[in-house]
């Protein structure tokens, strides 16, 4: 059986700059990964199975398993495989969900990246980049952001990609309220649409340089994501009042995240806040630096 993990995926920074003709909308968006994330385990079996685990189960067990992004990732690549002349055998596949849904860190993503990782490396399969990417864009706008796993801006829908050479990792504290936010609508009630893009990083290799640069970029989808769920709000105050040197919503929401001096710090204010508000998931993790 082979383990993979699926990080949870951070917008540091999302610029919503404009809207495409078929509606989808264009961003720039800083992306960083956290050793935080949920884990997909893959092996070869007599038929294809896919299970639940983990404390965030709960939430998917009432859906119909095709339509999962992990199904779909799997029946996706074997189909490309097949046009192309390969036959896959089945496999069983176990998604351990640490990461609550809907929630703007990117768990479906993420986990739909790490079962074509895990399924390429156990059927000895390698379809090229170039049809792995377009597997992942067809599966969603996040999943060749997830699919890459390191610091990066991504532009366009979300598959033009640009690592950066982040030299630090980030300590953070994760809350969400447990309030599920529809990407869709958060997009629908964006005010403006042409927003400036995203400023060229700076201190790249310098936190505190690198904070100051994130004080002065944007989430565009946080102002309408917090006219529908008030208590986006409540955590960004929360995380304020443990200590945070920085708050900001991820992605659509309604997740947040507080970057904290040291993990010691996050750690901390990740044990007041649960005390605090056990109601809401919360996590102390780190963000993945590039080397």
């Amino acid at each position: 059986m082979l383990r993979t993990d699926a990080p949870a995926k951070i917008n540091l920074a999302l610029h919503v700059t404009g809207r495409r003709a078929d509606g989808y909308h264009l961003i720039e968006s800083f992306v960083v990964f956290a050793e935080l994330g949920d884990h997909v385990s893959v092996e070869l079996a007599d038929r294809d199975m896919f299970s639940l685990e983990g404390p965030e189960a709960a939430v998917l067990s009432t859906e119909a398993a095709s339509s999962n992004l992990v199904v779909r990732a799997r029946d996706a690549l074997r189909d490309a495989a097949m046009q192309a002349g390969t036959k896959l055998p089945p496999v069983a596949i176990r998604l351990d969900k640490q990461l609550p849904v809907a929630s703007g860190i990117g768990g479906g993503s993420a986990d739909a990246a790490a079962t074509l990782k895990a399924l390429c490396a156990v059927w000895g399969y390698d379809p090229g980049a170039e049809t792995l990417s377009r597997i992942a864009l067809d599966l969603g706008a996040d999943v060749p952001m997830c699919l890459d796993g390191r610091p990066l801006i991504a532009r366009g829908i979300g598959e033009a990609l640009t690592a950066v050479e982040l030299g630090f990792g980030l300590d953070l504290v994760i809350v969400n309220p447990r309030i599920g936010v529809s990407t869709p609508k958060v997009f629908s009630a964006l005010e403006s649409r042409d927003n400036p893009p995203l400023p060229d990083p700076e201190g790249v290799g310098d936190k505190d340089r690198f904070l100051q640069w994130l004080a002065a970029t944007r989430n565009d989808l946080q102002p309408p994501a917090q006219s529908m769920v008030a208590e986006i709000a409540q955590c960004l105050s929360a995380l304020d009042l443990a200590g945070a040197q920085f708050a900001r919503m991820s992605g659509s929401g309604a997740s947040c995240f507080g970057v904290f001096e040291s993990a010691e710090a996050a750690r901390i204010a990740a044990e007041g806040l649960q005390r605090d508000k056990p109601g809401w998931f919360v996590a102390a993790t780190r963000t993945v630096a590039t080397s």
